[in-house]
């Protein structure tokens, strides 16, 4: 039986869809990583805004009991310190937010090249099926044909031998 004729093809897009699978992993494994990065980030933003509420109870505390202006002063410009501290990580949370949503993005991006290689292959998988039942049918075809050729080469020798 005769090679496929599309094989070097079909190697090509196995080839690739490797490629993509293995890209896709690695989008993965940057999505993860981001995610990571996040969760951090938040915790970290979460500590710096328990630090204000307990910074602003305790400036209250200080307000009630009747403490000297240089010490409320004092508390007031701590305060607008961790305030400032609070928005910057807030802002890095927002912006790996972004990171995160742009790596989600790349993973769904890869997902979808690796599915259509995926498919490609598949394809060619379902010709060379069809491909190699067709060339099998040629191949019994021609065997039953040169039967036939032998069988009435045999038939004419033994009419004429007969004579």
């Amino acid at each position: 039986m005769s090679t496929y004729p599309l094989q070097q093809i079909a190697d090509i897009k196995k080839r690739r869809l490797e490629e993509a699978e293995k890209i896709l992993q690695q989008k993965r494994e940057a999505l993860e990583q981001e995610n990571a990065k996040l969760v951090s980030l938040e915790e970290e933003f979460q500590k710096s805004r328990t630090h204000y509420e307990e910074k602003i109870n305790q400036l209250r505390d200080e307000l009630d009991s009747g403490t000297t202006s240089d010490k409320v002063e004092q508390m007031k410009n701590y305060l607008k310190i961790v305030e400032d501290d609070m928005k910057i990580k807030k802002k890095k949370v927002v912006e790996q937010q972004g990171a995160v949503k742009t790596a989600e993005e790349a993973v769904e991006q890869a997902r979808m090249d690796m599915l259509k290689k995926q498919q490609d292959v598949e394809k060619l998988d379902i010709h060379k099926k069809q491909w190699t039942k067709e060339a099998r049918k040629e191949i019994q075809k021609k065997e039953a044909s040169d039967q036939d050729e032998i069988g009435s080469a045999g038939y004419v020798r033994k009419k004429r031998g007969g004579r």
